[in-house]
């Protein structure tokens, strides 16, 4: 009976990481296959993820992808030759784990998007924080096509965008362009193709500018309250509030606001 194995795998050769200033970005490197969400992938993502959860020198993440698509979803391929149900029970499992370990990832990531991002790509989009996509990228949850719908990226994806948008999306398989993504709140900044990373970079340079203490604790406090009940939300956001109000870093920035000058963090 196939099943996923944990053995370690090339992540160096599938997953490509660079640091810059706090800017960590992690470049999915399977262009050949439209950087698809084969068992490679998955596992040296999360082995990727999994560093940078550990590393305090991490600002931010950027998730960005080699060759003319950022993902093209699973490798329909790989799964057609095991027709098992506890392989396909595993593999969605562990593209899971990977989502959520974006989500619970300690500092923002922000996907950049080139060409298409489809089914789990797309999922993948929607499970980042933060999105920015070149003017020509399309994005779809195609699994429908194939008769398969797309449960899993649908999670992420009804938490982004209003329940009749991504049920339209579901159940057509069709394309949204960067445009309508924008509008319909499933990225946040459209550039042109050949200001990508000029975009990108504009927006973790604007993260990075402000405190790491601060933003930790609200990556950390926001993805919690969308859980809670208003009341309860509103308890966890005042406790959580008070205990940010007691860092030096709110006090440096306050004094700084006062005296009209940039704050300087303690916490870079």
């Amino acid at each position: 009976m196939p099943i996923i194995s944990n053995a370690p795998s090339s992540t160096d050769a599938m997953v490509h990481r660079r640091d810059d200033h706090g800017v960590t970005t992690l470049t999915m490197n399977s262009p050949e296959r439209f950087n698809a969400l084969s068992e490679a992938m998955l596992q040296a993502l999360l082995e990727a993820l999994a560093d940078i959860a550990e590393d305090s020198h991490v600002r931010c993440v950027v998730l960005a992808a080699e060759g003319k698509a950022f993902c093209a979803g699973h490798d329909l391929k790989q799964m057609r030759a095991n027709p098992d149900k506890a392989y396909y029970q595993a593999l969605f499992t562990r593209c899971s784990e990977v989502m959520q370990a974006i989500v619970h990832l300690p500092v923002p990531v922000i996907a950049k998007v080139q060409g298409i991002a489809t089914a789990a790509g797309c999922q993948l989009v929607a499970s980042c924080d933060l999105a920015v996509a070149a003017r020509s990228a399309r994005f779809a949850v195609s699994g429908i096509n194939v008769g398969l719908f797309c449960s899993t990226p649908a999670v992420p994806l009804s938490r982004n965008i209003s329940a009749k948008r991504a049920m339209e999306m579901l159940l057509t398989g069709e394309f949204i362009s960067a445009e309508q993504a924008a509008d319909w709140g499933l990225i946040n900044r459209v550039a042109e193709d050949n200001a990508l990373d000029e975009a990108t970079a504009a927006l973790t340079a604007s993260i990075c500018a402000k405190s790491a203490v601060a933003v930790r604790t609200g990556k950390a406090m926001f993805a919690r309250q969308l859980s809670l009940p208003l009341d309860e939300a509103y308890a966890f956001a005042s406790e959580t509030m008070a205990c940010n109000m007691l860092a030096e870093d709110v006090g440096e920035g306050i004094d700084a606001f006062i005296a009209k000058r940039p704050p300087r963090w303690q916490h870079r």
